[in-house]
């Protein structure tokens, strides 16, 4: 229990030695160095977030994420669950989504705001984008470990399509849904802060810009600090709801009544 502690502190505590070690080896060279260093960083997040203004920039973006996120499961979803039911289907689409799926997110930037303009419509774009692809292809690797005999049982019990995927094809899969779900939060944590440099006036990535333009470069430190632990929040909540899941999980779940 107390190396379960000792440890991940060891860990930070010497990154921060490492941290310390790099910004003195840079200011010989370039002074400025010094504003990225432990300590201006630490007192700099204090101010941070003891203000209100990083905390409008944060709900900003936790909405952008909450957005993005459910226009992903309202497309992957569906479209893994089609690709893993209708073999014609997965032969049709898969090279297609396999291309795309291989593109970065922030290659449609462009494209984007040619297309939405600047505001909130590329971001929710790109966001849902990049995580569509994870969400589709855990839930095709649900659908194929499902107990085909649910399917059979289902089948002669004359159960329609529709019926069999939502009394038995999702309830089976909902795992491996909250397993893709976790892995989309986490890649549009990462592409967040780059489209949030698309034009708009709040969220963390403008916020990134603004403490760049203001040479406010100890808040911007503490700013890329505040977005880890953020992005750590939020990879525990979806651990945690999967993990509750499992733990809540019925026995014979998905079996059709």
């Amino acid at each position: 229990m107390l190396a379960r502690i000792l440890l991940p502190v060891a860990g930070i505590a010497l990154a921060v030695v490492l941290w310390s070690i790099g910004v003195a080896a840079l200011e010989a060279r370039t002074p400025i160095a010094a504003a990225f260093a432990p300590l201006p960083t630490a007192q700099a997040f204090v101010d941070m977030v003891r203000g209100p203004d990083i905390w409008v920039h944060v709900a900003v973006s936790l909405k952008r994420v909450g957005i993005g996120l459910l226009c992903a499961i309202v497309v992957g979803v569906p479209l893994g669950i089609l690709v893993a039911l209708s073999r014609g289907f997965a032969q049709a689409s898969t090279p297609l989504f396999q291309l795309l799926r291989m593109v970065s997110p922030l290659s449609w930037m462009p494209l984007a705001v040619m297309a939405l303009g600047v505001g909130d419509a590329p971001v929710y774009f790109l966001l849902a984008f990049a995580a569509t692809w994870p969400l589709m292809l855990n839930t095709v690797a649900g659908v194929a470990q499902l107990d085909p005999n649910w399917m059979l049982l289902a089948r002669s019990l004359s159960a329609t399509r529709s019926e069999i995927v939502w009394r038995v094809v999702l309830p089976g899969i909902t795992a491996h849904i909250l397993t893709g779900v976790r892995l989309a939060i986490g890649i549009i944590w990462i592409v967040l802060v780059p489209a949030e440099m698309l034009g708009v006036s709040a969220g963390l990535g403008y916020f990134i810009l603004d403490t760049r333009d203001r040479l406010a470069y100890s808040e911007l430190t503490a700013a890329i600090i505040l977005i880890g632990l953020l992005g750590y929040a939020l990879d525990y909540l979806a651990r945690a709801a999967h993990a509750r899941w499992l733990h809540a999980k019925p026995a014979g779940q998905g079996v059709p009544d």
